[in-house]
């Protein structure tokens, strides 16, 4: 692991996006709350919370850090059809939180594909990328090229 103990603390944030595209019937099924393994949104947003809790036990290496917080949104999207996941996690440390929001949008895209994979196997996780982080010496970074160089 990269040695961090020099570094100060400081409030960090990440922001991290992803797509799972699904068949308008899956969609549907899932808004409707009739899928057969149940809740598909709020199992995901819970499981992408714990998945970013467990970062460190995933990705060898990453540090593991005590996060001060962590959201999840899952939105519909007509025009994919399917969801489009926002994660953000924040905390007040030595080190980023980009790779726990990255998490957190992976694990919930792929509960949503566990939860409805009965209904349809053909759902495509797309765009999982990092859209924003705060602090550190870097300061902030938008995936859109603005930043403030630290």
């Amino acid at each position: 692991m990269v040695d961090v103990s020099e570094k100060p603390d400081s409030a960090r944030s990440a922001i991290a996006e992803g797509r799972i595209v699904m068949a308008p019937e899956t969609l549907s099924l899932a808004l409707s709350g009739d899928a057969k393994k149940g809740d598909v949104l709020g199992t995901a947003r819970i499981a992408g919370i714990m998945a970013a809790k467990k970062t460190s036990d995933l990705i060898p290496l990453c540090h593991p850090l005590a996060l001060s917080k962590v959201t999840v949104e899952i939105e519909p999207d007509e025009s994919l059809p399917g969801f489009l996941v926002t994660a953000q996690a924040s905390l007040v440390g030595k080190t980023g939180v980009e790779m726990e929001a990255l998490t957190a949008v992976s694990i919930a895209c792929l509960t949503i594909y566990d939860m409805l994979k009965a209904a349809d196997r053909g759902m495509r996780i797309e765009g999982v990328a990092l859209v924003e982080k705060r602090g550190g010496r870097s300061g902030t970074w938008r995936q859109d090229g603005q930043s403030d160089g630290g």
